[in-house]
């Protein structure tokens, strides 16, 4: 039987993440209050989240009479708290998740939960779909059963995993729409802070092992990269409908998007496709891989940015209107930006 000791001790490292739901801070803050082992468990919690996000930016806080940066999300971005460190694998979606909670602490001074998005949803409505959107993976990595259950199957074979995919997203949409947009955030913010607190974001040999999640077996470390892409691109698609500029992932993590997208594009093309030599080149370097058969010739050089090659991926761009350089075969080039657009499952 779980005690109300057992229960708060359970929420000390969203506490440290200052990721409570609503409704568990006043339980917790009480017990503190009571409980000095838990007090000092929760000291040490927090004391280890200040020491990983590392020293505060030195200097004082820009004028915002003087700077024009400083209004509106450019301040919120500036003024965040440092995402949390993890091993590299993860360190993607933990800054996307601080860029994203960025991004929502503007809303209620824009008073825009309600404008639409993408795919008929609202702002609020996206929320709630990453929610159902990292479910597998917080599910996956949770020793302690705090992730819900997924609703009983259907009987007869499983569906296609992409059915299977929205259905889970309708479901939780229309849960969120009976909370509150902060009740909403909390459960996004509650989770992503379980998943990034677990072993599997800090251990690159646990992170190594593959796992079957939203109809890909890849590397748990290849999960945390989708979760980044996911949260990237729909805190991308929540500024584009406010007119809230949303910059893409720091240099370092979007290379770690790109060399991820590839590694998925490769297998989707197949042995026999036409070989292409796809050269990504953009800020953090250039790098270029030789897609589809490799006892063929080259038939086509493709040349892309690597933000636009991360949004052909997600279904941001389409094969017609992405920026790119191509020379040779273009049936060969197009097959793979149409092939790469195809994979989008955002």
């Amino acid at each position: 039987m779980t005690t109300p000791h057992d229960a708060v001790r359970e929420l000390l490292g969203a506490w440290a993440l200052d990721a409570l739901m609503p409704g568990d801070e006043t339980a917790v803050a009480r017990h503190l209050g009571e409980c000095e082992h838990c007090a000092a468990e929760a000291a040490r919690l927090r004391a280890t989240v200040r020491h990983l996000d590392g020293p505060a930016a030195p200097g004082p806080p820009p004028d915002p009479d003087t700077d024009p940066g400083t209004h509106g999300l450019s301040l919120a971005l500036r003024s965040r708290a440092p995402a949390l460190r993890t091993a590299p694998h993860a360190a993607p979606y933990a800054a996307a998740v601080a860029g994203l909670k960025a991004l929502l602490g503007e809303l209620d001074e824009h008073g825009a939960w309600g404008t639409p998005v993408v795919h008929e949803w609202d702002v609020h409505d996206t929320v709630a779909h990453l929610i159902a959107a990292d479910e597998p993976l917080a599910r996956h990595v949770d020793r302690n059963g705090r992730v819900p259950a997924p609703p009983p199957a259907p009987s007869g074979p499983p569906p296609p995993w992409r059915v299977e995919w929205a259905a889970r997203t309708r479901e939780v949409i229309l849960r969120e729409r009976a909370r509150t947009p902060a009740q909403t955030v909390a459960t996004w913010r509650n989770q992503a802070a379980g998943l990034l607190s677990s072993r599997a974001a800090h251990d690159p040999e646990l992170a190594a092992r593959t796992v079957l999640l939203a109809g890909g077996r890849l590397p748990v470390a290849d999960h945390f990269l989708a979760r980044a892409f996911e949260a990237w691109v729909h805190a991308r698609d929540i500024g584009t409908a406010l007119d809230l500029p949303v910059p893409p992932p720091p240099a370092p993590h979007l290379w770690q998007l790109v060399r991820f997208a590839v590694r998925i594009l490769g297998p989707a093309l197949g042995p026999k496709a036409p070989p292409v030599a796809l050269t990504v080149s953009g800020e953090g370097g250039e790098t270029e891989w030789i897609l589809g058969s490799g006892d063929d010739p080259v038939r086509a050089q493709l040349v892309l940015d690597p933000v636009d090659f991360c949004l052909l991926i997600g279904g941001r761009r389409t094969p017609d209107e992405v920026p790119r350089g191509t020379s040779g075969d273009e049936a060969a080039a197009e097959n793979v930006l149409t092939r790469a657009a195809s994979l989008s499952w955002l």
